[in-house]
Order: C-alpha cells, then sequence, then structure tokens
C-alpha cells in the first residue's frame, strides 16, 4: 500500500473538497505526460492505479524485434524473453517503467500537471458551491474597501459589492459582519465571480424566509414586493390557512421578528400589507396607512382611479411620491390618486346615496317601491292622494278638453 500518497490525497479531499478519483486522475494524468517527456511519446504507454491502496504501474507495450532502434516502442528479443521467456519477433510485451528513472524536467512537469489539475478542481467546487446559493441570502466579512467597490469574504471565495448594489449612504468598516444577497456567480480562469447586493428586493424576502417560521414552511407566501432601498419596503403576504394571519406572522410579537430584519437592514421602514386577488382591495391594501374612499381598477388596462379623503391626500402620495410609487409597483398597476373634491368636480366619484335609498324602499314597497316615493311627494306637498281625487281631477281635465256638442248632449240627458 502506497500509504503516503493515500494520506496525501485524504487531506486533498477534505481540505479542498475534491474527490479522491479527480485526484487519482489527475496522477494518471502526469504519469503519462512526464512519459511523453521522458521518452517523446507516450501513445503506447498506460497507467493502472488501484484506488484502495493507491498503489500504481507505469506499463508500456514494446513490439519484440531482434534489434531495438527506437526504445519507446521497441525492445529487443534478448530483452523480451527476460520478460517472457516465450516472447518472438513481433510479439507485443508489456514493460514496466519506474517512476524514478524520470529525468528533472519530466518530474517538474509531472508536478505541474497534478497542481494545475487541483486548482482546476478547487475552482470548479467553488463555483458549484456558490452558484447554487445564486439568489441567496449569505453572511460575509467586509475585507476592505476597493475605491467605490467593497470586497466581501464569505468563507471561502470573495465576492464584489458594487456601487450600484449598495444602499447609499451605508458605510463598512474592515471585519464587519453583513448579510449580502448573491446576485450572480461568473466562472473565470482565476476563479469565480462573485456578485452580491444590498439592493435587491430579494434581500428582504429570504431575510424574512429566515426570520419568519411560517415564510419559510410555506403556510405564509410573499406574493410580492416593492423596495426603495434605504428608506421603505412593502410587502404583500397571503396565508394558505384561514387560522393563521399572514401579517401578524409577519410583524411578530410586538415586532420582534420584523424588527430583526429592520436591524440588518439599518432601520429601513418595512410595510407589511394583506394579499387580494381583487385589484381594488389590493390596491387599498398597499396604499396603506392612507385610508381610501373608493378604487376603481381596470384590469386589462392595468390601471386604477383611487380617491382618497381630501385630509388624507399627501399621505396617500408619500413624501416625493414614495408611497404611490411603491403601490404601483407592489400591485403593477399604474395608479391614479385623487381627493375626494377633485374627483367630485371631476365626475369620477359617483354619489350613491340616492341608490340606497330606493334599494332600501324597494326593500319595504316590494314592485310598489316607486308609489311610494310619489305617495311621499304628495304627502310632503300637501296634496290629496287618495283614489277618487285622483278620478275627480282625471274626469275634470277630461271634461275640459271635451267638444262643445258632447258637453250639451251629456247636459240634455241629465235633465
Amino acid at each position: 500500500m502506497n500509504k503516503e500518497l493515500m494520506d496525501a490525497l485524504n487531506i486533498l479531499e477534505k481540505e479542498k473538497n475534491i474527490s479522491k478519483d479527480t485526484l487519482l486522475g489527475a496522477i494518471e494524468q502526469s504519469l503519462l505526460q512526464a512519459c511523453k517527456n521522458h521518452f517523446g511519446k507516450a501513445d503506447n504507454v498506460h497507467v493502472a492505479i488501484n484506488p484502495e491502496t493507491c498503489d500504481f504501474k507505469v506499463m508500456a507495450d514494446r513490439t519484440v524485434v531482434e534489434y531495438a532502434e527506437d526504445p519507446a516502442l521497441e525492445i529487443s528479443l534478448v530483452d523480451a524473453q527476460k520478460i517472457n521467456t516465450s516472447a518472438e519477433i513481433g510479439d507485443t510485451v508489456q514493460v514496466e517503467i519506474h517512476s524514478r528513472e524520470f529525468g528533472r524536467i519530466a518530474t517538474q512537469n509531472a508536478k505541474n500537471v497534478i497542481l494545475q489539475k487541483i486548482r482546476e478542481e478547487e475552482r470548479k467546487v467553488l463555483y458549484d458551491q456558490y452558484y447554487g446559493q445564486e439568489k441567496e441570502v449569505v453572511t460575509g466579512i467586509v475585507q476592505r474597501v476597493m475605491g467605490k467597490n467593497v470586497s466581501i469574504n464569505l468563507g471561502k471565495a470573495d465576492a464584489i459589492l458594487s456601487e450600484n448594489e449598495q444602499v447609499k449612504g451605508e458605510e463598512f468598516k474592515p471585519t464587519e459582519r453583513i448579510k449580502v444577497y448573491i446576485l450572480e456567480v461568473k466562472d473565470t480562469p482565476k476563479g469565480p465571480r462573485i456578485l452580491v447586493s444590498r439592493t435587491h428586493p430579494g434581500l428582504v424576502k429570504r431575510l424574512f424566509e429566515s426570520e419568519v417560521a411560517e415564510v419559510q414552511s410555506g403556510i405564509v407566501e410573499i406574493k410580492s414586493i416593492a423596495r426603495e432601498a434605504g428608506s421603505r419596503t412593502k410587502i404583500a403576504v397571503w396565508s394558505n390557512n384561514p387560522d393563521v394571519d399572514p401579517v401578524g406572522a409577519c410583524v411578530g410579537k410586538n415586532g420582534e421578528r420584523v424588527g430583526v430584519i429592520v436591524n440588518e437592514l439599518r432601520g429601513e421602514k418595512i410595510d407589511i400589507v394583506n394579499w387580494d386577488e381583487n385589484p381594488a382591495i389590493l390596491i387599498e391594501n398597499a396604499l396603506s396607512p392612507a385610508k381610501v374612499i373608493a378604487v376603481m381598477a381596470d384590469p386589462d388596462e392595468k390601471t386604477a382611479l383611487v380617491v382618497v379623503p381630501d385630509y388624507q391626500l399627501s399621505l396617500a402620495i408619500g413624501k416625493e411620491g414614495q408611497n404611490a410609487r411603491l403601490a404601483a409597483r407592489l400591485t403593477g398597476f399604474k395608479i391614479d390618486i385623487k381627493s375626494e373634491t377633485k374627483a367630485r368636480e371631476a365626475g369620477d366619484l359617483y354619489d350613491y346615496e340616492d341608490d340606497d335609498e330606493y334599494y332600501e324602499d324597494e326593500e319595504e314597497y316590494g314592485e310598489d317601491a316607486e308609489y311610494a316615493e310619489e305617495s311621499d311627494e304628495i304627502a310632503e306637498t300637501g296634496e290629496e292622494t287618495s283614489d277618487d281625487g285622483a278620478e275627480d281631477a282625471v274626469t275634470e281635465q277630461d271634461s275640459e278638453e271635451a267638444p262643445e256638442e258632447e258637453r250639451e248632449e251629456a247636459a240634455a240627458e241629465e235633465e
């Protein structure tokens, strides 16, 4: 058993996370390269390695000739019979090659092949590890500030936090621990190039998944997120369990859960609202904390008109339009906000009070609701409401309109 080689392979497998089979393949490749450098060719050379004991042999197939002119491919009959007594001219015999016979240059090249393979595999392992963590949140340590970029150590590799992915106003100190969102992992000859972010909405989503058990288990879903990094974030949540309040689950007792996330985001405000399939209700929720009078949404055009009380207009729009802007991103609707007074002047707000009174009468009188309404009007004006009075009024009107001859005939009949 080649104990030294086995111990070395075990250490490399543990520290570099490179499989033993890959390392054995690198050794095989290095031995073939050494043979090529030593003999000038290696087409007839093959390496046999026992993965259990790490013992290896390098064998070369050589043709038996009477006098060998090319020692790399041929062997004399006399030398061949020393290996195999029954060997004859034209036969092929396998000759063992001892690695100790390789020259210094061949040995150095073999070493370089092994090291190069180890480096390649190490880069590949790192790339696969962090590529699998794309769109995830990891904890890193600030290494150094490189101009406007920041280098973050993620454990086995360094990541780059570019200026565009930094929250304005945030400052980082060396050795400080921060959470970052892995945007992209690229494979390069120098190793994986990892790009991370502190502004991506996915950072907030992953933080809620790590802090809120209901979100992690799927009971509560985060349907939509709109974020202006460093200032405010709105998230819409939905519960798959009617007994679980999605907003309460995300906020936590006394705001503990959301408080942890706010601290990680260094004081960024977070609004948590209920998701609803009805666009009007969703838009109303998204404009929280402002109160809404009416929402007229067009799902096809993705537009909505929202009417709010006059004193709530500035709150609904928000500072520099932030609240309305985030609500539009959260819902996917283009939102037009108007005060109640402006909406009434423009005819956008329909007054439903008269309709409500009509429907109340209809419930009380049924089909005679209209007649009841007219009776109420007559009662208010003091006019007669009896049926006889109505008939007398009709008869009097008809008699005035009748021709003179008919009136005379009627007078004669009375006499």
